[in-house]
């Protein structure tokens, strides 16, 4: 009987330790359904301006400040960048690789070629690699989230 007990309370323990390996960021979450990033690339409009909840393995990690990751898509090559405002909110380096939660408001930001060019120069110099400005040959829209609050799963 003892065995079983103390078998039961070890059980509950290491239950314990394994929900309480995930991080908490920012806002506490307070949407319950998920949005699949596919969907929103498949009809931004949408979803522009509203307050949505991803869920992706984190490809991406802004060296400098931490200020943003970059989510892995459902959909095989699409990413959804997540901008959180500089020293709000900092996500680790050692993020990359897990999965999390993140809920945030989607932007829709329109880039002429030079503001285009301006952004890929930023981005490269944060992430230590060469930018040839020549592969930008126009304007874009970019469709990232503002996050409020992630939670990242060990």
């Amino acid at each position: 009987m003892k065995n079983f007990i103390l078998s039961v309370l070890v059980l509950l323990l290491m239950t314990g330790v394994v929900s309480a390996k995930e991080k908490k960021y920012g806002k506490a979450l307070t949407l319950k359904e998920k949005t699949k990033i596919s969907d929103i690339y498949a009809t931004p409009a949408k979803y522009v301006g509203k307050k949505v909840l991803v869920e992706g393995m984190l490809l991406d990690v802004c060296a400098k400040r931490g200020c943003w990751v970059e989510l892995a898509s459902d959909k095989e090559f699409q990413k959804m960048r997540v901008k959180v405002n500089d020293g709000e909110i900092i996500f680790p380096m050692e993020a990359k690789g897990k999965t999390g939660l993140f809920e945030g408001t989607l932007q829709e930001i329109k880039l002429t070629k030079e503001q285009a060019i301006e952004r890929a120069e930023h981005h490269a110099e944060e992430q230590g690699i060469k930018f040839d400005p020549s592969t930008i040959t126009e304007g874009t829209t970019i469709y990232q989230i503002k996050g409020l609050g992630a939670v990242i799963k060990d």
